[in-house]
């Protein structure tokens, strides 16, 4: 099955390159995407094209695929399903939450000269960060691709209630699948929460296991892809 790939912010398709060999060796077709101004430098990039080249993978695959949505990314993979209701065979979160209808996409840090770079890993200490050494840190920061503003400031527009019955399933690394289940029950996930085939994997890993676990994030994928 095709597995689409797309990472967080400041991150291109290189980010799966410990995941992507792992997912062919369990029998699956990995495809890591470069978003638009996430890699191909382009700055006056916008959410929709980012939306649209997630559509342009779905749409090119061989069968239905599963679209895995890291991070901040979560909001793409959702709105592939939104989008693609009856194309998309599943969505994976990897560490992240689908927004809502009319919110902004992420609209996180402070933007300059109309993008937003790599804040630093500041607001990232404690779970986010605690499995990442000192290297790993550096080699992310020079890498980091800033973000461009009509991305990061891009509204989100969901319209086809269909997405709900995509499955779902959301991978827990810094948080666990108990404090995701008490998020959805106190209403803080309302996308989630509608979803009508929900599962909640835990890994053991900080917010970017693709770096640090990507075996068993591989195997988790792979285990999605075939659920």
């Amino acid at each position: 099955m095709d597995i689409l790939l797309i990472a967080g912010l400041w991150l291109d398709g290189s980010a799966w390159d410990g995941v992507a060999p792992q997912l062919d060796r369990l029998g699956h077709r990995p495809v890591p995407l470069t978003l638009p101004g996430q890699g191909d430098g382009s700055a006056a990039a916008t959410l929709d094209d980012q939306v649209a080249t997630v559509l342009a993978a779905v749409d090119a695959a061989s069968g239905p695929p599963v679209v895995v949505g890291h991070s901040a990314a979560a909001t793409l993979a959702w709105l592939a399903a939104d989008a693609r209701p009856e194309r998309v065979a599943r969505v994976v979160l990897i560490g992240g939450f689908p927004s809502v209808d009319g919110k902004r996409y992420a609209d996180f840090f402070d933007v300059t000269d109309a993008v937003m770079p790599f804040p630093g890993w500041e607001p990232f200490e404690g779970p986010d960060s605690a499995d990442l050494d000192e290297e790993s840190r550096r080699r992310f920061a020079s890498a980091a691709v800033p973000v461009p503003a009509g991305v990061a400031k891009g509204v989100v527009r969901l319209c086809d209630e269909r997405r709900y019955d995509v499955p779902v399933t959301l991978v827990c690394p810094e948080f666990t699948p108990a404090q995701a289940r008490e998020w959805l029950d106190a209403g803080e996930l309302p996308e989630l929460a509608k979803a009508k085939h929900l599962e909640l994997l835990d890994i053991d890993s900080g917010h970017w296991p693709m770096f640090t676990r990507p075996a068993e994030l591989a195997r988790l994928l792979a285990a999605a892809a075939e659920a």
